[in-house]
């Protein structure tokens, strides 16, 4: 039986991230998927980031993953969504060449030591029960190949039993061209885990020599993109591709409407729960009744390919209903279709039945990431697999896992949400999930996160010797606009140019900066001290705008660490594992019935479960922490 210290069970966004990082980590390694040419494959949408999405992904950076990294090498447009709105919003998203992507991937695993890659399916996962609780012991392939072990991280994503539907066809599959995983989920349920049904959609994929792109509404790239990496060994996309906007229309609708008798998902042949926030276009109609058109986004998947990707338009609906609906949309009236949009269902765990840690609370040594966790998103699996991967090794090690607080990523608001309330649907990431908005802002993912990185053993010497200088570059520009002061004669020009109060009295650059319409860059143009200390001081472009935001927002994130320090105090005080809620005959027979299910680790994590209130809370706190 061939040895390795931790198994990573698929090769999707979760697992590509788990395998990497324990194997960069020490621990010898394998990676076990069902096909190496669709490593990290992008089944869905061709791209990466997003409103929340893109401030994970400068985590996973900021961490030492790759995600952000593939994406700058692989990408063909980056848009900085809501630059409109406060840096808190601000979310970084990119179109990629969904094949590079992939490739690239394939590249960096191959080369990763400590890593091997084995082609094959997982069906089963061996234990060893001689214990008070059982531990995982290796895995078994459809092959019979036995694999030992010491740790399992299982990111099987939509394989796990899938049923892919497309009207009244259905067929196996983890998605189309792939086959479904069959036997993981009977292994857990014979040992008591709590399993589940999901669903989700794509749209069909369309043919570009078909599309009159002439109709179509263009949408551009970033005129100056940045990148999702903090390394300088990336660099921003050149050559950007443009996407495109197109319309439903009533007549659109009603065609679509003419087939939903015939459709999986409401004639009860579709039973799993599909994500509210990612609705397939019967659903958008169903919901929405009243609205008389959709937009939807026609997207790139690649640099060398003519297909292209419909954005807003999953369907499991029959494809001869989608072609017909699609050739009523202005631009596509004559389009050709590589594959119909199709719905997929999965089995997947409720991941209340997990630590923080990502270790399955039943089982020891075994981790749970991706899409078996309840979540969608490529996003939310590849932090997941991070995760997994890093506390699978360092439970290995004898080390205390990493857990991220919820005022210290967006990872960590996705982990405690999941362990802690569960999912009823698909979980997808949005900001307003997020207590702290101003502290998890995609800019400084890095100043909260690279020293975790760094520490762990993910970040090398010479991206942390970078970050180094970026904080030094920020910290001396703060300070330096803190110590300048402005005359009146320097600067009220440019205040009236920008519509903001000239000055009656010289005052700090600081203060002047919390202005609106009041940048670094603009004043550099006009205050020649300004402009030698950036030059001289060779301050970067990142660390100029990272210097800015935290004196805009000095206020608001004082506030925010204030509030969050506060709760911190929560979060301190332990609750015994075995402790039995029951006998606590002050808390309401429903947090009683939930903290027994979830069993939560501190009263920090039990004040967040739904059910149990601020008496219940305080209840606990006279038993635990008075």
């Amino acid at each position: 039986m061939l040895q390795y210290d931790i198994i990573v069970i698929g090769g999707g966004h979760a697992g590509c991230e788990a395998a990497c990082a324990a194997a960069r980590l020490g621990s010898r390694t394998l990676l076990l998927t069902m096909d190496m040419t669709k490593m990290a494959a992008m089944s869905c949408n061709p791209a990466i980031g997003g409103v929340a999405k893109g401030q994970i992904v400068r985590e996973i950076d900021a961490l030492g993953g790759q995600t952000g990294r593939i994406t700058d090498r692989t990408a063909v447009q980056f848009r900085m969504l809501n630059r409109s709105k406060g840096a808190a919003m601000w979310s970084p998203r990119a179109q990629c060449d969904k094949t590079r992507f992939s490739e690239e991937w394939r590249h960096t695993l191959e080369n990763t030591w400590n890593l091997y890659i084995w082609q094959d399916a997982a069906t089963e996962l061996l234990f060893d029960n001689s214990g008070p609780q059982p531990r995982i012991r290796g895995v078994r392939t459809r092959m019979g190949v036995e694999f030992a072990c010491q740790a399992v991280v299982l990111t099987a994503g939509t394989f796990l039993d899938g049923v892919m539907h497309c009207g009244a066809s259905h067929a196996e599959g983890g998605r189309a061209g792939d086959a479904a995983s069959h036997g993981i989920t009977q292994s857990l349920k014979a040992l008591g885990f709590e399993t589940g049904r999901m669903k989700t959609g794509t749209p069909a994929r369309l043919d570009a020599r078909t599309i009159d792109f002439e109709a179509l509404e263009i949408q551009e790239g970033d005129e100056h993109p940045a990148k999702f990496s903090f390394s300088a060994e990336t660099h921003p996309v050149e050559n950007q591709l443009p996407c495109f906007l197109v319309y439903t229309s009533p007549q659109v609708h009603g065609i679509l409407r003419g087939g939903f008798d015939r459709s999986p998902l409401f004639n009860g042949t579709i039973e799993g729960i599909g994500p509210r926030y990612c609705p397939s276009i019967e659903d958008k109609l169903r919901t929405f009744a009243d609205k008389e058109q959709h937009q939807l986004f026609l997207e790139p998947e690649g640099r060398s390919t003519n297909e292209y990707y419909l954005n807003g338009f999953s369907s499991s609906l029959p494809w001869e209903i989608q072609l017909e609906a699609l050739h009523k949309i202005r631009g596509l009236e004559n389009v050709h279709i590589f594959r119909p949009g199709y719905a997929i269902e999965y089995d997947y765990f409720p991941p209340t039945q997990l630590h923080h840690s990502l270790e399955t609370k039943s089982v020891r040594g075994l981790y749970f990431a991706g899409q078996v966790n309840g979540t969608t998103g490529y996003e939310e699996a590849a932090a997941q697999g991070l995760m997994a991967g890093i506390n699978a090794h360092r439970a290995l090690q004898g080390e205390k896992p990493i857990v991220l607080q919820r005022d210290e990523a967006y990872i960590g608001v996705l982990i405690d949400d999941l362990v802690t309330k569960g999912v009823d649907e698909p979980y997808r990431m949005f900001t307003s999930r997020a207590e702290y908005r101003i502290l998890l802002r995609q800019d400084n993912a890095d100043l909260r996160l690279t020293p975790i990185g760094h520490e762990i053993g993910l970040v090398t010497r010479k991206n942390y010797d970078d970050f180094l200088q970026k904080k030094s570059f920020v910290e001396s520009l703060i300070s330096f606009a803190r110590e300048q002061s402005i005359k009146t004669s320097e600067i009220n020009d440019h205040l009236k140019s920008v519509d903001s109060e000239p000055l009656t009295q010289g005052r700090k650059l600081n203060d002047i900066l919390m202005r609106n319409n009041v940048t670094f860059e603009a004043l550099r143009q006009v205050l020649p001290k300004l402009e030698t200390f950036l030059t001289t001081n060779r301050i970067s472009s990142d660390a100029i705008e990272e210097a800015e935001i935290q004196i805009k927002y000095k206020g608001y994130i004082e506030r925010e660490k204030f509030i969050a320090n506060k709760l911190h105090r929560l979060e301190n005080i332990p609750i015994p594992n075995d402790f039995d809620f029951s006998q606590l005959q002050a808390l309401t027979i429903e947090a009683r019935q939930k903290l027994g299910r979830i069993r939560p680790a501190t009263i920090g994590q039990a004040s967040r479960i739904p059910g149990v209130s601020p008496a219940d809370v305080n209840v606990l706190l006279v038993r635990f922490g008075r």
